[in-house]
């Protein structure tokens, strides 16, 4: 399988059965579909662009397709989701809690710059990991979401800022590897059928045995980020229950093997714990574990949340834990969280949203 191939190939619907919904299929699966539904095929063409470019929600919408046949398959769900609340911060990062059609909560986020649009996508409804300093694994786990859920999200967040989206990064609500076939559909779909660019998709895990090796062999074109968020065994149990069942050096085991078949960096993920996990020792050990690694150290301060008394380190303290790794030829930069007028850590704003109801 080719890298350019991996992402983009997707098997046709079968002609014989109707796609539900229709958004996150392929021009070629909704040409199947109008053919089936005995139109001609370059309404196929015609559906792909209300879907994809004007951001459809319903059939009635396309008045490009004869008004009889709409009213007749009225019952054919596109699949958007609607907004059920907004938040929008100083910065402009705009936070969005989406209903689903089975009334589930998601959550997503569009982070405007002068020269970009990144949203940041959920792939499951909650999270199964629970890890002790994120406000979605207080919330436990309720359901994969389907790939047109996660298409949707960007969608939304293209039509409500008027703009195009230039990046995403699969670091919302939800562990994507433990999602894999519809997050992997809902790539192909954003690149080939959004116009995304496959690098300028990233996807965050958390770490799942096996499951980055099984990652390699799609050869994506897109950026594997991978949250470490401690230098040791013992610390990242404390802070990752999962990891009791994924020793580190396992781990890294891993994200050696998939560089080694994809030959593309990996990210590190790293959240720095004010007197946690950000002292010099730390960083030095970090350091040790990553030496020759063709990898990006990515530290993100801490964003607080109620559930627990983590606190984010103070500038001078996370400025040293970069110059150290800097020191030791780490590459190493600072994500600084935008929105934090908005509740900006993952599922903060769904949590506090559903509490008051």
């Amino acid at each position: 399988m080719t890298a350019s191939s991996s992402v983009q190939t997707r098997s046709p619907a079968t002609p014989s059965r109707p796609i539900p919904p229709l958004l996150g299929a392929s021009l070629e699966e909704l040409t199947a579909w109008v053919q089936q539904q005995q139109q001609p095929a370059y309404r196929g063409k015609q559906l792909h662009q209300w879907i994809y470019q004007h951001g459809a929600r319903s059939l009635s919408e396309i008045t490009v397709f004869p008004k009889p046949w709409r009213l007749d398959r009225s019952d054919v769900e596109i699949g958007r989701s609607t907004i059920h609340h907004r938040s929008v911060a100083p910065d402009g990062t705009t936070k969005y809690l989406l209903r689903l059609a089975d009334g589930q909560i998601v959550e997503t986020v569009g982070i405007p710059s002068s020269d970009r649009l990144t949203v940041c996508v959920s792939s499951q409804v909650g999270c199964p990991m629970a890890c002790d300093f994120c406000a979605t694994g207080k919330g436990g786990f309720t359901r994969n979401l389907e790939r047109h859920e996660i298409v949707d999200q960007v969608l939304t967040v293209q039509q409500d800022f008027d703009r195009r989206v230039s990046h995403i990064v699969l670091m919302g609500m939800g562990e994507p590897l433990l999602n894999l076939d519809n997050v992997l559909g809902a790539i192909a779909c954003l690149n080939q059928d959004v116009g995304i660019a496959a690098r300028s998709i990233t996807l965050s895990t958390v770490g799942i045995p096996g499951r980055i090796r099984q990652l390699a062999r799609f050869q994506l074109q897109s950026t594997l980020a991978v949250s470490l968020h401690a230098s040791n065994q013992a610390l990242r149990e404390k802070l990752i229950p999962s990891a009791q069942h994924y020793p580190l050096e396992a781990l890294l085991e891993e994200c050696r093997d998939y560089v080694k078949q994809t030959r593309r960096r990996l990210t590190f993920e790293y959240l720095l714990l004010a007197k946690l996990n950000d002292l010099p020792g730390h960083a030095e050990e970090l350091a040790r574990h990553l030496r020759g690694f063709q990898s990006h150290v990515n530290l993100i301060p801490y964003n607080p949340i109620s559930e627990v008394d983590y606190q984010r380190p103070g500038g001078d303290r996370i400025e040293a834990f970069a110059n150290i790794l800097r020191q030791r030829h780490i590459a190493v930069s600072i994500r600084y969280s935008r929105g934090l007028a908005v509740d900006a850590a993952c599922g903060q704003l769904r949590a506090s949203e559903l509490s008051n109801k």
